[in-house]
């Protein structure tokens, strides 16, 4: 993981992810991240479940330029989403250099790493079956997208796992991921780390 960034201190946030995905490898289906910067959650993920022996692809989607102002609700832009990521980007959290990205993935094999905004980049996952979908997209319209565009092919029993859900300063994503919930009546779980967790029913 040193090679997806510095430790950011998302001890139990890492622990959760981990967890969610030992859970998911045990079903069918591809892994997918919306909202991949360095990697550090997938690759930590990859090293835990030995990914090059598995027979599954793992789907990296970001926009690799921070948010794309295009998606970011109003709601949001009066809460100050993008003045944060500005000064996101001004500190170096995001990386700008995909190619680098692609260099801390090399050692895996059956990945995809697809560059671009969602929902337009949505269209190139080409998975059948997913069973685990982690998004962490930082403002509510991409994400809810994401979830919408590939609820259908989530395996029974599959898991999405929400980065922001319950974090501070991240309401509306909050409730754009509760209206999603809502109308497929599945509850959502709301960590004590400010993540989410949704489980598909197996029926």
């Amino acid at each position: 993981m040193k090679a997806a960034g510095c430790d950011y201190n998302w001890h139990w946030r890492v622990h959760v992810g981990l967890w969610a995905a030992a859970t998911a490898a045990k079903l069918p289906g591809d892994f997918v991240e919306c909202g991949v910067n360095r990697g550090f959650l997938s690759s930590a993920i990859m090293t835990l479940l030995d990914w090059n022996a598995l027979d599954r692809r793992f789907y990296l989607l970001d926009t690799f330029s921070g948010l794309d102002e295009r998606y970011v609700s109003e709601e949001e832009k009066a809460a100050g989403v993008l003045e944060r990521n500005k000064a996101e980007i001004e500190r170096g959290f995001y990386t700008f250099e995909p190619e680098e990205v692609r260099k801390n993935f090399s050692e895996w094999k059956n990945i995809e790493i697809i560059v671009g905004s969602i929902p337009d980049t949505l269209p190139q996952i080409g998975a059948k079956r997913i069973a685990f979908l982690h998004i962490d997209l930082n403002c509510s319209p991409p994400e809810v997208a994401a979830a919408e565009a590939l609820w259908d092919r989530l395996t029974p029993g599959g898991l999405i796992l929400l980065d922001d859900y319950a974090y501070s300063g991240y309401r509306s994503q909050k409730l754009g991921m509760d209206g999603f919930a809502k109308r497929r009546d599945v509850p959502i779980l709301s960590l004590p780390t400010g993540q989410g967790l949704m489980i598909k029913p197996a029926i």
